[in-house]
């Protein structure tokens, strides 16, 4: 925000005023042998502030900050007087040990601040909302398209409306269009907000500051964050509870120019539910796979950047293998969905539960299938392949470009190329791209040129795949409607290249490890890469050229 001269002398003044303030706070701390707090670098605890009445913390000129166990931080302006003393002995008589601290006058008014969220009760405004049937089914009719929740936006009523209304009103939007993720991103006169749906950010609507100020605060509640703290990033998460489910939403803060920015990752349970053949796979990767999961032990290995789908994929393999009679145990970061009859853990640094201990645990509980949520460094890399060795079906996911990067990537992490061999089966590189709108897409019609650039590309496809469905050229094109939003699209599916362990690779590692050698031996194997899957796709109408090349770069058509 500029400023005049005027307001820049006025914050300049203010500043000085604040920092005497705090000097003159700090020799009163030391003349009564106390210590001083910064309040602008200490967390304040809604949970320690409620212990203490308003009434009386006001009189007293003293607000609780920060609660361990029995064990409660108190700031002061003066803790010698005979309300702040009151204010001690009523705490005490609680049970609390009191650690008094002294502050200044302008941070017991701000501490005094915080008092408007406990007035509604801990319980109503932490850990979640629940938004009722009649309430939520009323939205998913107004929310009907994408389009309709921008309008909604644009006619809010954010002079009267409460904050908590406002985030309602902004979730059901997210949860009725789709929407993956929730952007919130602070600018300098008032904070943009963005939907990404099927991967792609689209702008749903700009919020006055004041408002946005607001609803950063009730989601700190909603999260159990500090309040006070805005120059650290924080994560944490909270529950939305509809009428049939519940829904998890894992959220993240950063400190940027203008304010803190949010994300808000939707946890949808309905989003990962999905079964081998619902991920996308031709039938002759989905017989590879099923093949390869019917072992009683390997490594198999998922590949991509952040975002590619790996953990959907590998937990659809999880749903495959569950039964009875098999015990899967699984270390995640965090744990995003439960599944029934699967243990999950999830790792904790702070208590040295990491996916090297947390692996090295798990394999002692005798299990037959183990999912470690990625491979990270060596000592987790060398356990997930002894394991594999030794009897175990070891699932996870690592961060590489292709399905044959993940075997230097291995090397360059520490581990030794003949422990590699004998323990993959399975190396997988996927991608997501989006998914055509069968209510409204178009098909295209293609010149002669092009019918014989995609007949020859087809030629250099491997022989393992069947080609007669794609015999009879047809392409599709996005239109755009009610049902996907006029985005011409409607969700996502992966594309995959799959990559075999066995005596060849053991060989060609111990040889060579180089991506040279490993890229001929999937062409040995006649391994389909991701762009050639994703062009299969493109034959089979369910996305575009457009879509494959945006993921895996241009197209070699000739």
């Amino acid at each position: 925000m500029n400023l005049t001269p005027q307001g820049e002398l006025t914050n300049k003044l203010e500043a000085i005023r604040r920092a005497g303030e705090e000097r003159e706070a700090k020799r009163r701390a030391e003349r009564l042998k106390l210590t001083y707090a910064d309040l602008g670098k200490t967390p304040i605890s809604i949970e320690a502030v409620a212990l203490l009445p308003e009434e009386e913390a006001r009189k007293a000129l003293g607000v609780g900050i920060q609660l361990n166990n029995k064990d409660l931080a108190v700031i002061f302006y003066d803790p010698t007087t005979e309300e702040a003393q009151k204010a001690i002995t009523y705490l005490e008589e609680k049970g609390y040990k009191i650690k008094p601290f002294v502050v200044s006058l302008s941070a017991v008014k701000q501490a005094l601040e915080f008092y408007k969220f406990v007035s509604k009760g801990k319980e109503s405004i932490t850990g979640g909302i629940n938004i009722d049937a009649v309430r939520f089914a009323e939205d998913m009719q107004k929310f009907k398209t994408f389009q309709m929740v921008q309008q909604t936006l644009a006619t809010f009523d954010y002079k009267s409306a409460s904050v908590s209304s406002l985030l309602e009103t902004l979730l059901a939007g997210a949860l009725t269009t789709r929407a993956s993720d929730v952007h919130f991103e602070a600018q300098e006169k008032d904070a943009r907000v963005r939907y990404r749906v099927d991967g792609l950010l689209h702008d749903i609507a700009n919020l006055p500051i004041k408002n946005y100020v607001s609803l950063v605060t009730r989601i700190k509640l909603l999260c159990e964050l500090k309040l006070n703290v805005h120059s650290e990033p924080q994560d944490g998460r909270f529950t939305i509870g509809l009428p049939e489910k519940e829904i998890e939403m894992r959220v993240s803060l950063i400190p940027s120019e203008f304010g803190e920015t949010i994300v808000m990752r939707i946890l949808d349970p309905a989003g990962i539910n999905v079964t081998l053949p619902q991920l996308g796979l031709r039938e002759d990767d989905l017989a590879l796979v099923e093949a390869e999961l019917k072992r009683p032990n390997g490594l198999i290995l998922n590949t991509g950047p952040t975002g590619s789908g790996k953990t959907t994929t590998l937990y659809a393999f999880l749903r495959k293998l569950v039964d009875p009679e098999t015990k899967i145990i699984t270390v995640e970061d965090p744990i995003e969905y439960r599944i029934l009859g699967i243990e999950q853990t999830q790792v904790d640094p702070d208590a040295g539960y990491t996916f090297a201990g947390g692996l090295r645990a798990i394999v002692r509980q005798d299990p037959d299938v183990l999912l470690v949520g990625e491979i990270r460094d060596q000592e987790t890399a060398e356990i997930a392949i002894q394991a594999a060795l030794t009897g175990h079906l070891v699932l996870s996911t690592l961060h590489t470009n292709s399905a044959v990067g993940a075997i230097p990537r291995l090397v360059d992490v520490g581990v030794k190329p003949a422990s590699i061999g004998p323990a993959v089966t399975l190396i997988i590189a996927q991608r997501l791209v989006r998914k055509l709108c069968d209510n409204c897409k178009k098909p295209v019609d293609l010149d002669a040129k092009k019918i014989e650039q995609i007949k020859k590309y087809l030629e250099k496809v491997p022989a393992r795949v069947d080609k007669k469905p794609y015999e009879k050229i047809t392409v599709f094109a996005p239109v755009g409607c009610e049902t996907c939003n006029g985005f011409g699209y409607k969700g996502r599916r992966g594309i995959f290249e799959f990559f075999k362990g066995g005596p060849e690779l053991e060989e060609v590692i111990l040889t060579e490890v180089s991506e040279r050698s490993l890229r001929k031996l999937a062409e040995k194997q006649m391994m389909v890469t991701m762009q050639q899957d994703g062009v299969l796709k493109v034959l089979s109408g369910m996305t575009t050229f457009d879509e494959v090349e945006g993921t895996t770069g241009p197209i070699p058509w000739i």
